[in-house]
């Protein structure tokens, strides 16, 4: 078992890195490394005299493979491990469906040349789809390594005020998601040399939609974040187990964390590593709301007495 875990949890970890090197990828303009073609990268299986574009593309194609075969990995060993209707079983199964369709909706990018320096709108649909998809994917491998952990499966039915409470939180964290892809994708593309001129470019009448959609951005985050501190608080109050308080304080806390990096990333005009940073730390307030809605969903409060059963202590 204690292996399994290891499996599960690190392919969390390791999903973590991979999204972020996608991030690069878009941010560096190396989308199109590999030309219009997938899952060959120019029409070779391993490119011959690569640019730095085709070696960022295809180092980034190779890693999104290998978590592929991790989830594979967790499927069938879930089905070995865990009886027939277990909860590891399901967020495996999910893990793999949101990957296949990961890996799709990244090939559609490329292939409809959604990439580099196009700033179509469909591109924006497309990547607010994909960062939708990544969520979930996220999501699922959480809930997989949480349940095989020992975590109780959803009860929503026994917790109907907390589970709409729970749900518009994570719609909101959703929206704040798409809008945040497009925030990037506009910074992207649209790099401003002072603070000045962003915000100006912001409320410019002619300015690109993708500008115009970016100053929405905080507006949502802040909304979000004072919803989500209010969710955490009643999760802490109606179900006053430790994992529940310490996972909505760690939610507030990291949500906290995310805004001030959000500001800071737009004082320093978006630099290549700052949104990297801010990428990876809205991965883990998702991360952090998927494990507090799952404590405080539960059936029954984990059984905190027993530190090899409490999915906060793996």
């Amino acid at each position: 078992m204690r292996r399994y875990l290891w499996l599960a949890w690190g392919t969390l970890a390791y999903n973590l890195g991979v999204i972020a090197w996608g991030a690069y990828v878009r941010a560096t303009g190396s989308g199109a490394g590999c030309g219009s073609h997938w899952p060959l990268c120019n029409g070779e299986v391993i490119p011959r005299s690569p640019t730095a574009e085709t070696l960022i593309e295809f180092s980034h194609r190779v890693t999104s493979g290998l978590a592929l075969l991790l989830v594979v990995v967790m499927v069938v060993w879930a089905r070995r491990l865990f009886p027939k209707g277990h909860p590891a079983r399901l967020g495996a199964w999910l893990s793999l469906g949101m990957m296949v369709l990961e890996a799709l909706l990244g090939a559609g990018l490329v292939l409809f040349g959604l990439v580099a320096d196009d700033d179509s709108v469909a591109r924006a649909v497309v990547m607010g789809l994909h960062l939708v998809n990544t969520l979930v994917l996220l999501g699922a491998l959480t809930l997989a390594a949480w349940w095989a952990s020992g975590g109780r499966p959803f009860r929503v039915g026994g917790h109907a005020g907390m589970g709409l409470l729970f749900g518009i939180g994570v719609l909101g964290m959703l929206v704040l998601g798409v809008s945040g892809a497009i925030t990037a994708l506009g910074d992207t593309l649209f790099p401003a040399s002072s603070l000045r001129e962003g915000i100006a470019m912001d409320f410019s009448p002619t300015a690109h939609v993708l500008l115009r959609l970016r100053i929405f951005h905080p507006v949502i985050a802040v909304a979000v974040g004072v919803y989500l501190a209010f969710a955490a608080a009643m999760a802490a109050l109606f179900r006053p187990v430790p994992t529940v308080k310490r996972l909505a304080l760690a939610l507030v806390a990291l949500f906290a964390l995310q805004i001030g990096l959000g500001f800071l990333n737009l004082y320093l005009l978006a630099p290549v590593w700052m949104q990297l940073v801010h990428l990876f730390v809205a991965d883990l307030v998702w991360i952090a709301l998927v494990l507090l809605c799952a404590a405080a969903l539960a059936e029954a409060p984990a059984p905190e007495a027993q530190a090899q059963a409490d999915p906060a202590g793996v």
